[in-house]
């Protein structure tokens, strides 16, 4: 196949996006409380920031419904979906409102904590910044919950997983 190279703009943006799927990234929910009860959204703009502090980072988009609440919630847990979460992923990618289809407790940091996720990080807000059409929202963790298992992977679009247990 030809290599083809393009500038980013308006008429680029579908090879752009193509572009940035090449790469894989796991996927995860993030929740917070508001004054409406738990909210979710599915995301896979996450990654390590610093060990010390522990700071992680997201990134909601401003076209999101749910963008405000993020990025002036006070805290919020980041979930790292096993492999066989594909149906909490898409669920909470179209509903961030809807928890009656999931199993879900008020963890210690008093977010929603989703059952089943490989890792969970319980954050604080840390800062916000703006980035173009997203927000990079950064969060101290204060907490850590881990089991074993493969993570749930997004690539070119489509869901998958690892082959062979890690």
């Amino acid at each position: 196949m030809p290599q083809t190279s393009f500038i980013p703009g308006a008429d680029t943006a579908r090879a752009y996006r193509d572009a940035l799927g090449c790469f894989g990234t796991g996927v995860t929910v993030v929740t917070t409380m508001t004054e409406s009860g738990p909210l979710a959204i599915t995301v896979n703009s996450f990654t390590s920031v610093s060990i010390e502090p522990p700071l992680l980072l997201w990134c909601p988009g401003h076209s999101s419904l749910r963008h405000d609440a993020f990025v002036s919630a006070k805290s919020f847990s980041i979930h790292v979906l096993a492999e066989d979460q594909l149906e909490m992923a898409q669920h909470f990618a179209r509903d961030g409102d809807s928890f009656t289809e999931v199993d879900w407790h008020l963890s210690e940091a008093q977010t929603p904590a989703l059952s089943g996720p490989i890792a969970r990080f319980d954050c604080r807000h840390y800062a916000a910044h703006p980035a173009g059409d997203h927000t990079i929202v950064l969060g101290q963790v204060t907490s850590v919950t881990t089991r074993p298992g493969n993570g749930l992977i997004f690539k070119h679009g489509q869901y998958g997983g690892f082959l062979g247990q890690l």
